[in-house]
């Protein structure tokens, strides 16, 4: 059986949109390691906050993933210090179900902050102007989604549900390490591999 991750997401286009970031991901590590990427375990932001909420996902992913694979948490930081909330939550989950492997990175400010960094790559998708360019400082943009609008038609408006699957699959992801968040979520993936790998007889 595949190792496998479960990730647990906050919203309707990550739930899309994350099975396809991290199959890229893990396609480009190349280590030739099956690895299964589960459909999310999506929840409400102020649901996986309060207490009860994260604990009880990482509980329905722990069943989801079996006896080897991983937990994903990734959620947005939206203006919070993103090293407290993760200490937080990664205490929380361990504390819940310290018998899995759980990983969590949040996206700061927001997982559209990936495209920003990386917007040259997305010109012409999805009503995106050809005249896009990379944000210098990303995570630096509270409102990315807003962000993203001034650059679709006037009569067009940015749909986390049919646009950020799509431009999951065509963003730059050498071009999004220059986000922090990006480069986190990237190594935590890469170890993910990498243990996965030393668990395969192959």
């Amino acid at each position: 059986m595949a190792f496998r991750i479960v990730p647990i997401v906050e919203g309707h286009g990550e739930e899309a949109a994350v099975p396809v970031l991290f199959r890229r991901v893990i396609a480009a590590l190349n280590l030739a390691v099956p690895i299964d990427v589960a459909h999310p375990i999506r929840q409400a932001r102020g649901t996986l906050l309060k207490q009860g909420g994260i604990e009880r996902a990482v509980g329905l992913a722990a069943i989801e993933i079996g006896e080897s694979g991983t937990i994903f948490i990734l959620l947005d930081s939206e203006g919070e210090c993103p090293a407290e909330l993760v200490a937080l939550l990664a205490a929380r989950a361990q504390d819940a179900r310290g018998d899995k492997r759980i990983s969590v990175v949040l996206a700061h400010q927001e997982f559209e902050a990936w495209f920003l960094a990386s917007a040259s790559s997305l010109r012409g998708t999805r009503g995106l102007s050809a005249n896009v360019s990379d944000h210098d400082n990303p995570e630096s943009v509270r409102g990315c989604k807003e962000w993203l609008e001034n650059w679709l038609p006037p009569t067009s408006r940015y749909s986390e549900t049919t646009d950020q699957a799509a431009l999951t699959a065509r963003f730059d992801m050498a071009l999004a390490k220059k986000a922090r968040s990006f480069r986190k979520l990237w190594k935590e993936i890469e170890k993910i591999c990498h243990h996965a790998q030393s668990l395969d007889p192959a």
